[in-house]
């Protein structure tokens, strides 16, 4: 069959994407910071002036997740923000990602723009007030009514959470837990997905307190964690623990997802200390130069079946190793045999004497 020629009869109303961005940057990203950052393309493009309120509306988001949006690609440095002398925002810079120049997207600060760029300033002070966390911050946890938690345990949707959380923590939530899990849907607007996967991933770290939660889950946030699949990303790039690993096993290098894959097994599946796993790490790198991540595994999964939960128990095997193989000595036999006696290479013995 012919192969069909496209042509371009006028000049079509378009937006240009840069293929780094596709190449590099959108993978990482979700459906509302993609949105965002097109349709700013699109305004750009036409030179027209935006503001939070007028995406929310658009995209049927929050201003919560518009600004989280902008403040992921700000992180990318794909963007940067101009503020006013109250901290709100008022313009966009656009990063030209073919040459790394900064393309002017500021529209000029008319009192329209200004009025809509401060709705959700707005917003934040007001619940600011009754915040349990800091008033700067804009995932502040509110004091929720009694009426309000009685309103949000008779969602549909709520039983269900509320049964994930409790099989998780082992007993039933108190009303201040049950709180938290609102906080997580009402103002960080964790999907129900990722609520799961944020009490299973304090829970795996033997961690239940709900205030230790929601730091983590504000940590997300601000990070514009909006997925689990995003969280466990997160988790693999920030993890100390990841990184006291790799250095242990003399890597330097971020781990890769099968290198990874193995550290979560160690801390979540077997539930190893950093001190047990350590040790493995020591005990490989005096033994092999190659596939560390293997030999270590190897020794992390026989402690695992000899159920090791502490530092004394490898101890205890390693004794337990040396005593039987003193015993799988033979015997002593008579006195002209109670020496060390060495093995020989006759071959390579009889060429030394022949060229001497």
């Amino acid at each position: 069959m012919a192969r069909l020629t496209i042509y371009k009869d006028s000049n079509m109303n378009s937006t240009a994407i840069s293929n780094r961005f596709i190449d590099e940057y959108m993978e990482g990203a979700n459906e509302a910071q993609l949105k965002v950052y097109l349709y700013l393309l699109r305004m750009l493009g036409a030179g027209q002036a935006t503001s939070v309120s007028d995406l929310a509306d658009k995209f049927n988001h929050t201003e919560r997740e518009i600004i989280r949006s902008l403040k992921y690609w700000e992180k990318q440095q794909l963007l940067t923000m101009d503020y006013d002398a109250q901290g709100i925002p008022v313009g966009i810079h656009f990063k030209d990602l073919e040459n790394g120049s900064a393309t002017d997207a500021r529209p000029a600060p008319t009192a329209q723009s200004l009025a809509m760029f401060m709705e959700p300033a707005a917003e934040h002070s007001r619940q600011a007030q009754s915040a349990e966390t800091p008033i700067s911050s804009p995932y502040a946890k509110p004091s929720y009514s009694a009426d309000q938690l009685r309103e949000f345990k008779g969602r549909d949707e709520t039983a269900q959470l509320l049964f994930i959380a409790e099989s998780y923590i082992g007993r039933p939530l108190t009303p201040a837990e049950m709180k938290s899990i609102l906080f997580f849907t009402d103002v960080l607007h964790f999907s129900e997905d990722l609520i799961d996967h944020l009490i299973a991933y304090c829970v795996d770290r033997g961690k239940k307190d709900f205030k230790y939660m929601e730091k983590v889950a504000v940590n997300w946030a601000e990070n514009s964690v909006s997925t689990p699949a995003q969280a466990r990303k997160f988790a693999t790039k920030y993890d100390k623990n990841v990184y006291t690993i790799m250095n242990a096993l003399g890597k330097n290098n971020a781990p890769t997802a099968k290198e990874a894959e193995y550290i979560t097994r160690w801390t979540c599946q077997y539930g190893f200390d950093m001190d047990i796993i350590l040790e493995a790490c020591e005990r490989t790198v005096m033994a092999t130069d190659r596939h560390r991540l293997e030999y270590a595994e190897s020794i992390l999964s026989s402690w695992r079946q000899e159920n090791v939960h502490h530092k004394a128990d490898i101890h205890k095997i390693d004794e337990l190793y040396h005593r039987k193989k003193t015993a799988a000595k033979p015997a002593a036999g008579n006195k002209f045999n109670q020496f060390s006696q060495n093995s020989y290479d006759f071959d390579e013995l009889e060429k030394e004497l022949l060229r001497n």
